[in-house]
């Protein structure tokens, strides 16, 4: 399904809560036009293994190691990843994302860290298999600094957020996750996912390089020129 591309780096970006794929349409282009081969998918599945396994789906099918990006949620999702083909990673960047510890879960953290609007502003759907975002407070969460018609254009698509992953722990070892090379960009003015708590992550679990942007929870929309320099700062030669 996912054929091997032979030439340049190969990215792989995993989107956020909520969001899809199509999140990162203005940062595709943008590394395609440098050469690079991307994958934007959208995450299938309810638990986080099935993500996990639609990641390494593609990340198996290519010929050599991937860069592999996760925004927000999606920082869990490539640590397992990394965990899972350790040799088929060549770096992995936490876009001001989720970057646990081994046994941490998104919920435990955010319960922890009280200065996230998160789940004061999401609501159990009505089957409980999800969490649904108050469309109202996205724009102030994730898109303060973005252009109308990216608020618009991601409003518009946000769907519910499934349940489990979140209070599922992460599940890494030195001896996989640890070994790959990983770097960390900072957004300054995320109120999602607040720097304090950013950095207290990669305290943790330390990141080489960290780069920081000026920009709210959506860089990709907000600033996507520094994004994409930043990723490309990160290719492996």
């Amino acid at each position: 399904m996912f054929q091997s591309i032979l030439s340049g780096q190969i990215f792989l970006l995993i989107h956020g809560a909520w969001h899809g794929g199509w999140c990162w349409r203005g940062i595709v282009p943008r590394l395609e036009r440098a050469g690079h081969a991307v994958f934007a998918p959208d995450i299938k599945g309810a638990t986080l293994a099935a993500w996990t396994d639609s990641i390494c789906e593609i990340l198996t099918a290519q010929s050599g190691p991937v860069i592999l990006v996760g925004h927000s949620r999606g920082g869990i999702v490539i640590s397992q990843a990394a965990e899972r083909f350790p040799d088929k990673v060549a770096r992995l960047v936490y876009v001001n994302g989720f970057l646990l510890r081994k046994g941490e879960s998104v919920l435990r953290v955010l319960r922890e860290d009280d200065a996230s609007p998160l789940l004061r502003h999401a609501v159990l759907t009505r089957d409980r298999s999800g969490w649904a975002l108050d469309a109202a407070q996205s724009r102030s969460m994730f898109y303060g600094m973005c252009p109308s018609e990216d608020v618009e254009f991601a409003q518009s698509r946000l769907t519910p957020e499934p349940v489990a992953p979140l209070l599922t722990p992460v599940k890494i070892t030195a001896e996989n996750f640890g070994r790959v090379p990983r770097a960390y960009i900072h957004c300054l003015r995320d109120r999602a996912i607040p720097i304090e708590l950013q950095q207290r992550m990669v305290a943790a679990l330390p990141c080489e390089p960290v780069r920081t942007i000026d920009t709210d929870h959506s860089p990709f929309f907000s600033a996507p020129d520094r994004l994409t320099a930043c990723l490309l700062e990160l290719v492996i030669h």
